[in-house]
């Protein structure tokens, strides 16, 4: 069975950080772009960062520039994304998501979730005082 599973997700108060993981399960992410996302309530799905399958593309949306990294251990086929700085703002369940394609065409697009096929459950990040 084909799964990517969330977890890291917390409480955490405005400044602090957070490290969420995404593990890989049934298929390999050798050859998947990947993607994180965040929903928040009563707000569409927006693309957070992304990466390609070597890691030598990695795009991050302006929010979260600076202050977010994304990561990829394809051998031990999971992804990381490091939040530092976390702002109110950013409270939102975290979804990771992997492609068909090692590199999403344009590289623009990576940010869509159009683009991707393979989706985990979402983990809850809350970020208040």
């Amino acid at each position: 069975q084909l799964q990517l599973v969330e977890s890291g997700g917390n409480l955490v108060r405005p400044g602090g950080s957070l490290r969420l993981s995404c593990v890989a399960s049934g298929f390999s992410l050798d050859n998947s772009a990947i993607g994180w996302f965040r929903q928040a309530p009563g707000k569409e799905r927006e693309g957070v960062s992304c990466m390609s399958s070597t890691g030598g593309i990695t795009r991050y949306a302006e929010s979260v520039k600076g202050r977010f990294t994304i990561s990829r251990d394809n051998a031990k086929n999971t992804v990381s994304l490091l939040m530092n700085s976390l702002k109110p703002e950013d409270t939102a369940v975290y979804f990771c998501a992997a492609s068909n394609v090692p590199l999403v065409h344009p590289p623009s697009r990576c940010l869509s979730s159009a683009e991707y096929g393979y989706w985990g459950q979402g983990t809850q990040v809350t970020v208040s005082a």
